[in-house]
């Protein structure tokens, strides 16, 4: 009437590895083929042949107690120029061309008020909307009444 326990151990391992074996065929169907995505390309940034074999063409280095002074230029039009004092102020340039071909330059100074470049590559800001700069013009000439002192101002003056 009941089977014996290796009996049944033996059909549920049967039963495991038939299963196993459906699932983890390959299937045939072409439908499923359609569904699968197409390989994604990824693009690889391209550098300007002379970017790869560029080399240094000057380069200078002086250390000082007081300060630095430093220059590099490479054979792909990249240069750089930079100069220090003992307190840490630095100013300095450097520049390269575009893959356009248009010259790029860039001059920053580096100081207590912090790293300011300038150079006609930076984003500026939009323009200050009139709007705007009426509101900052009417701040300006009405300053607001010191703190502790109530200004009291009635319709009927």
């Amino acid at each position: 009437m009941f089977k014996k326990p290796k009996m049944i151990v033996f059909q549920a391992v049967m039963i495991s590895v038939i299963l196993g074996v459906a699932c983890g065929s390959p299937l045939k169907s072409p439908i499923f083929r359609s569904l699968a995505r197409p390989p994604t390309r990824v693009g690889v940034p391209q550098v300007r042949s002379d970017d790869v074999s560029a080399v240094v063409l000057s380069r200078t280095d002086d250390v000082r107690p007081d300060g630095f002074d430093t220059s590099l230029e490479t054979s792909n039009s990249i240069r750089g120029a930079a100069s220090g004092d003992a307190y840490g102020n630095i100013h300095g340039s450097f520049g390269w061309v575009s893959p356009e071909g248009v010259p790029v330059s860039l001059t920053y100074v580096a100081d207590e008020n912090g790293y300011q470049p300038q150079g006609d590559a930076l984003p500026t800001p939009p323009p200050v909307p009139i709007e705007i700069q009426r509101a900052l013009a009417y701040i300006a000439a009405h300053p607001p009444a010191p703190e502790g002192q109530i200004v009291r101002k009635t319709i009927f003056g």
